[in-house]
């Protein structure tokens, strides 16, 4: 039997603050996702960022007296550009917020606000910002840590390496101006825009227009396909045409037929213009501003399968750690468990419109002399994979065991009330002691900031 209690939550801080008024605090559910205005939210250890259209506030919840900073982008008027996206992005020595435009810029800015890093991905909305890694161990040989940016139709992938690098050579050039004015580079921060961090990017509209999207993890190539040192990612997308949909990522770019054109057919036709209007516009002085930054070609993006069951939409994806497990959330009230591996819807859900998800772990059969004994500290193979899910208009939280098991708990909330689960850490060590997947409960109308236990009693 299920458990109904406020017991299963513990009170870790306020975020209660002047500054958010600017957000719309203050008003009734306007923490609630379905709020008029979409507030994005991106939760780290100790750290909170709070985001509208045009600023992003970073704050701590465990100290009030901790500094909040403020960080107001330089976004285009022009083009109505506005932030879409946010996430922490955090390193064993570092720590930074990413943010993603309407106009498919990726920024890094750090905790002091100063703008480290500005590029663009993809013409478009950036419409989320994924961090996600699988490490080696004895069920996984292969390691992977990375960021997606997720647009309508289109996927890319940073690799995590290649941002840890880029940010130790900021902050490393950073501190020895601050200790040697004497640099010869430029005194003015104005971010790291030469830089270009290496990507790839997939177009993966085949089955419509996606709305959430996932990498996975690392897959095999396909059985006709020569072998080599090209990886080969999942990733599944969920839309309005395509509740979900599933493709193979190669990383190769010469053999994707939109890369060839673009690469080679795209820059003769603009040279033969090019060639053509100065032939006409002889007088026509050399423009002087900076041209603009060119796009990377698609790789190729093999599709695996699709399910289409019109009128139902895909609407949220959440991804288990290890990246076997997606939930998947749709517009006729359910919540689809997805095996990623092999593909297969394996559990259903009905009645929760509007839930969001998320994976956890709990303590769930622990015997008696491990709960008594205050020796024993639990690894990773105490706990067991659980999904949470927040059913706003039932105004109840309710913890399933996966993959088949029972409801676990049920816990009543507010109206106004927002689950968040930490970031991904990159790099985080093995042989320190386990931190399972936590989930977290924001009170928008009060600011207070709650964990779900990871133990039954």
């Amino acid at each position: 039997m299920s458990k109904r209690s406020h017991h299963h939550l513990t009170e870790l801080g306020c975020i209660a603050c002047e500054d958010l008024t600017e957000f719309g605090a203050g008003k009734e559910g306007w923490l609630a996702p379905d709020a008029g205005t979409t507030v994005l939210c991106a939760l780290d250890v100790h750290s909170l960022a709070i985001a509208n259209r045009s600023v992003v506030l970073i704050l701590g919840w465990s100290d009030s007296d901790e500094p909040r900073v403020k960080i107001r982008p330089e976004l285009s008027p022009i083009e109505a550009e506005r932030i879409t996206a946010i996430e922490w992005l955090v390193f064993d020595d570092i720590k930074v917020i990413a943010i993603g435009t309407s106009r498919g810029f990726l920024l890094m800015y750090s905790l002091r606000g100063d703008l480290i890093h500005r590029q663009m991905v993809y013409h478009g909305q950036i419409i989320k910002l994924r961090v996600r890694g699988t490490k080696k161990d004895l069920m996984q040989d292969i390691s992977s840590e990375d960021v997606c940016v997720v647009m309508p139709g289109v996927i890319a992938r940073f690799d995590g390496s290649d941002i840890r690098s880029m940010l130790q050579r900021w902050f490393q050039e950073t501190h020895s101006r601050f200790w040697d004015e004497k640099s010869n580079k430029d005194s003015e921060d104005n971010g790291n825009f030469d830089d270009r961090l290496p990507y790839q990017i997939w177009n993966v509209n085949k089955y419509g227009s996606c709305v959430d999207a996932a990498i996975t993890g690392i897959m095999p190539p396909p059985l006709m396909e020569l072998q080599s040192s090209q990886r080969y990612y999942c990733a599944v997308t969920i839309g309005d045409d395509a509740v979900i949909s599933a493709f193979r990522l190669s990383e190769d770019r010469k053999r994707s037929l939109v890369g060839v054109i673009l690469s080679k057919v795209m820059p003769v036709t603009f040279s033969t213009i090019a060639s053509f209007s100065k032939m006409i516009w002889r007088s026509e002085p050399t423009p002087t501003s900076k041209p603009e930054e060119k796009l990377q070609s698609f790789a190729r993006a093999s599709s695996l399968t699709c399910l289409k069951d019109y009128p139902r939409k895909g609407e949220k994806l959440t991804l288990s750690l290890s990246g076997t497990l997606a939930a998947i959330t749709d517009s006729l009230g359910r919540i689809l468990l997805l095996d990623t591996q092999a593909l297969v819807v394996v559990r259903i859900w009905k009645g929760y419109r509007d839930a969001n998800c998320f994976f956890m772990e709990m303590l769930v059969n622990r015997d008696d002399k491990c709960a008594s004994s205050s020796y024993h500290v639990p690894g990773k193979s105490d706990y067991c994979l659980c999904l949470a899910i927040h059913a706003p208009r039932k105004g109840i939280i309710e913890v399933w065991q996966m993959r088949t098991g029972p409801r676990l708990l049920a816990i009543q909330c507010a109206k106004g009330c927002r689950l968040l689960q930490p970031t991904y850490r990159f790099g985080s060590l093995s042989d320190s002691p386990y931190v399972p997947l936590e989930v977290f409960l924001l009170n928008g109308d009060s600011g207070q900031l709650s964990v779900l236990n990871r133990f039954l009693n």
